[in-house]
């Protein structure tokens, strides 16, 4: 995430402040990706600490407005939920408009989402988290960090976050939107399989039995089937970009990162993924020195950059590749 000032003091402020230290107020505004001093606020600032700027004549910002179902907000920590689950959503559209998904200049269509919570009040429900022809289900209950840690350690996952989640489901609506483009399939299928198969039957086996990701896969959970293959890798390349832009953003510097990288502008993948992994290897050994887990565990071999480079090339260039 790139680095944010106040326009009134130039101090530095945060992608989710609503205030600076100075007492003026900040809305973001996703377009210009900018903090700004005045503008007209979306209508969920108050309610779950929205800080973007609201669509012009509209009373939401471009986030909000993607939600067409949210958790009632009286019941439990819904309210906390929600909001930390929303902030991760902002944070995820704002990296992918770097890119000029969903910006005013994309007109393809907007993936919309349910936000639900399994504390409805009554009997807690099951929330099965993906996406199904645009629409996009997400639990926010997981936006409790010990919970969300619980089924990490029980699935046995080297990660699992809100951000996570945003990217994994984001990108199976990627897919549909580039699955339309001209040469798109023909370059997915030897790289991740035939989409088409029995997507039900895959994940059936995958629980049953789960396989080991070897060197083609990125996690286990993408050995299952083509689709999750290609959400995995694309959540697993939007981390990589957006840890090396906030490394960058931060003013920090190693030898490994030429300066004034941009890595969002970079169209080289081989690059880009060579620089984001020299980055992750420093910052495992920062967490190292704290006795913490590595900030990103993961290995990058030929056959998981040959996948990720082929993503790379289509989401960071999808409009003049006809998606």
């Amino acid at each position: 995430m790139q680095s944010f000032t106040c326009p009134a003091c130039h101090a530095r402020v945060y992608f989710e402040n609503t205030f600076c230290a100075c007492g003026e107020p900040l809305f973001y505004e996703p377009e210009a990706r900018a903090m700004l001093n005045q503008a007209d606020p979306c209508a969920n600032r108050d309610a779950i600490q929205c800080n973007w700027a609201a669509i012009p004549g509209e009373s939401l910002c471009r986030s909000c407005a993607m939600s067409d179902v949210v958790p009632a907000l009286h019941i439990g920590d819904n309210q906390q939920l929600l909001e930390r689950a929303e902030r991760a959503k902002r944070w995820v559209l704002a990296n992918l408009s770097n890119w000029q998904w969903f910006t005013d200049a994309d007109g393809g269509m907007r993936p919309r989402f349910q936000m639900l919570s399994e504390n409805t009040g009554g009997r807690a429900v099951q929330i099965m988290m993906g996406h199904d022809n645009g629409e996009i289900v997400i639990n926010v209950t997981e936006a409790d960090e010990l919970i969300r840690i619980q089924r990490q350690h029980k699935l046995g996952e080297q990660y699992r976050s809100m951000v996570g989640h945003f990217r994994h489901e984001l990108a199976h609506f990627l897919f549909d939107r580039l699955a339309v483009a001209p040469g798109f399939l023909d370059g997915f299928r030897p790289l991740f399989g035939d989409e088409t198969a029995d997507y039900n039957a895959a994940l059936q086996e995958h629980y049953a039995n789960p396989k080991s990701p070897g060197e083609d896969f990125i996690t286990t959970y993408a050995t299952s089937h083509p689709h999750e293959d290609w959400a995995e890798t694309v959540a697993h390349l939007l981390h990589m970009v957006d840890f090396t832009d906030s490394f960058v953003s931060a003013g920090l510097s190693m030898k490994a990162v030429p300066e004034g990288y941009q890595p969002y502008a970079d169209q080289n993948a081989d690059n880009l993924l060579n620089i984001a992994a020299e980055v992750a290897i420093a910052i495992n050994d920062i967490n190292r020195a704290l006795d913490n887990s590595d900030l990103y565990p993961f290995i990058l071999t030929p056959a998981i950059r040959a996948k990720m480079t082929f993503a790379h090339g289509w989401i960071s260039d999808h409009a003049a590749r006809g998606a």
